[in-house]
């Protein structure tokens, strides 16, 4: 029913940016995400928006990071400055049909799942 499809990913220099792009189909209203997943660690919620573009963000990347959605192409973005060797990760774009009373970071709460786009930040 819905399809999300990731880009952007990378290898960059430490303080470099990067911008991650998803492109969601079969569905309109969606709760959108981004996840990462480093090794070792468990998958944690960087950011996300409600239907009505409410938005939160993991405590660690605020200021950092910025989400933004653009309703017409359907595209998640996820803006990331000042990229740091711990933001390595494997990235994952989310999404989910019913969101909650505020914007969820929880891997639990999707149910549909980008590929995942590789972030290598070197120091």
């Amino acid at each position: 029913q819905v399809q999300l499809v990731e880009s952007g990913g990378g290898s960059v220099q430490a303080g470099g940016s990067l911008r991650l792009s998803c492109k969601a189909s079969g569905a309109s209203n969606l709760y959108m995400a981004w996840f990462r997943q480093a090794p070792g660690r468990e998958r944690e919620g960087v950011a996300a928006i409600h239907s009505d573009g409410t938005k939160r963000y993991e405590d660690s990347v605020k200021g950092q990071f910025r989400l933004s959605k653009d309703n017409a192409e359907n595209t998640l973005y996820l803006q990331m400055n000042s990229l740091k060797p711990e933001d390595t990760a494997m990235y994952y774009c989310a999404a989910a049909l019913r969101g909650h009373y505020v914007p969820s970071l929880a891997p639990y709460d999707y149910s549909y799942w980008g590929q995942g786009t590789q972030v290598t930040v070197s120091s």
